[in-house]
């Protein structure tokens, strides 16, 4: 931004929501601890354990799925390695849209938005359904008292839209409450593999067994644990220093999840036996883990891990419901959309309006959803995440491509780094970022081709892939296509 004066610049770093004065500004409250709890909170790691580890084991068809979601984690490094250098260049709190609307243009940048809009309200609903379900069952299970899935699910709705329409620090602390109780309980489920002396094999980090099988198929379940960190950027808009606590949240949540996911990957495979673990993922996919927990714990952490997943589900839903709304916050302040959504509310200082419209967004396909008479797992869960991940590693993509493509204009160059040896540093760490940056992107495109060639799987055959596929390049062209709109 070499060529931004000082008024430009000023505007550039003004607190995004503030609108000059137009209204309130959002309140600044966010540490790195809290943006990298509400990241790791959309990851739901209770329920990746306990139901995406068995997926993974069944879909590669091989007990690799520690090495898998290490290749994962080293891609995310690589994307958030660009993704981190561009943040002091993108100003306002819309992460990817804004990222490839300054590194691609106008243009694709709304494209992107249309499709992060589409792609989070879709993986908003499935939680919510799926939600729905499990805590039915958990009632019924507890109290023998059934109630049909589409009424608790519009109870969460309800909660989850209070929660949104309050400013972020409650959010965050309901959030970080269920996050410390799923981490912990993942962890003693780790130590009580390893203290009942159970032999912790070495084949789930051997590359020969990582490539047998369908190793595409596990790297993509693998990735879509890690959905949800782009809001270290989403929320950069209430966060204290956004220049530093952006960056650091980003490779924070990266690793920890990371970490957490490879370490009890390998221990869960352990505690069930390297020979063992695909026969028992087959037999019980829902589960094994829970059962596994209860041996290796003690019996009440079966109903314990139950509930936390439940809790899990509901914190994943209310971090994409957040998410959305910082989207749609974006938008209206820089007037794409009707800017009442991008003025804060006066008395809680957040993004109440746009939290409105999701929940009303949300509410009405659930509805939707319901009265067409949609299974909500095996219909509503799987084809609307399905299409939503297809969709969100598409966003990724472009943002890799919008990093480089920044970095290639020579824009980033700072104002001030007119000293020849800060001028030729900067040039060197410019030219390690993008080197990341474009191992990152390659891996990226790897995934959203095994993302697009696997569509069939994901959302329920051939046919709907072919509906869901002409609905996501829809989105992103009434994107592109969407008419300027007079501030």
């Amino acid at each position: 931004m070499s060529a931004a004066g000082p008024s430009s610049r000023s505007a550039a770093h003004r607190p995004a929501g503030s609108h000059g004065s137009e209204g309130p500004a959002l309140t600044r409250s966010l540490g790195v601890a809290g943006i990298v709890l509400m990241v790791v909170a959309a990851a739901a790691p209770i329920t990746v354990v306990a139901a995406n580890f068995p997926i993974i084991l069944l879909e590669s068809g091989s007990v690799g799925a520690p090495l898998m979601i290490l290749a994962a984690t080293l891609i995310l490094l690589l994307f958030s390695a660009g993704y981190a250098w561009m943040t002091p260049h993108v100003p306002d709190a819309g992460a990817f849209y804004s990222y490839v609307h300054r590194g691609l243009g106008r243009r694709m940048g709304l494209g992107t938005a249309a499709i992060a809009l589409f792609s989070y309200v879709l993986l908003t609903v499935s939680m919510t359904c799926y939600l729905g379900v499990q805590a039915g069952n958990l009632l019924a299970l507890w109290t023998g008292l059934e109630l049909p899935w589409w009424l608790i699910s519009g109870i969460m709705l309800l909660i989850v839209g209070l929660l949104g329409y309050r400013q972020i620090d409650l959010s965050a602390r309901v959030l970080g409450v269920v996050l410390v109780l799923e981490v912990v309980a993942v962890v003693a489920v780790d130590v009580g593999v390893l203290l009942t002396g159970r032999e912790l094999a070495a084949a789930p980090f051997s590359p020969a067994e990582a490539l047998s099988g369908a190793p595409g198929l596990g790297l993509l379940f693998a990735f879509l644990g890690f959905f949800g960190f782009e809001a270290t950027a989403v929320f950069r808009g209430e966060a204290k220093d956004p220049l530093r606590t952006v960056p650091r949240a980003t490779y924070i949540a990266v690793i920890l999840i990371g970490v957490l996911y490879t370490v009890s990957a390998w221990l869960v495979i352990s505690g069930l036996g390297a020979g063992d673990a695909l026969a028992a993922a087959e037999e019980n996919p829902d589960g094994v883990v829970v059962g596994l927990a209860g041996e290796v714990v003690a019996p009440i952490m079966r109903d314990i891990v139950q509930v936390l997943v439940v809790t899990s589900m509901f914190a994943c839903m209310l971090a994409f419901h957040n998410i959305v709304t910082r989207y749609l916050f974006t938008l209206g302040g820089r007037g794409v959309l009707p800017e009442r959504l991008g003025r804060a509310h006066p008395v809680h200082r957040a993004p109440s309006h746009a939290s409105l419209w999701v929940s009303g967004v949300t509410t009405a396909v659930v509805v939707v959803s319901a009265l067409a008479q949609l299974h909500p797992v095996t219909q509503i869960y799987t084809w609307y995440s399905g299409a939503g991940a297809v969709g969100v590693i598409l966003m990724m993509a472009l943002t890799s491509a919008a990093v480089l493509r920044f970095g290639a204009s020579g824009r980033s160059a700072a104002p001030e780094a007119h000293a020849r040896e800060r001028a030729g540093a900067a040039r060197t760490a410019s030219g390690a970022v993008m080197c990341a940056a474009a191992l990152g992107g390659l891996g990226l495109l790897g995934v959203l081709a095994l993302s697009v060639w696997n569509l069939p799987l994901l959302v329920g055959g051939g046919a709907a892939a072919a509906v869901w596929g002409a609905a996501l390049a829809a989105v992103f062209l009434a994107g592109v296509l969407l008419p300027e709109r007079r501030r």
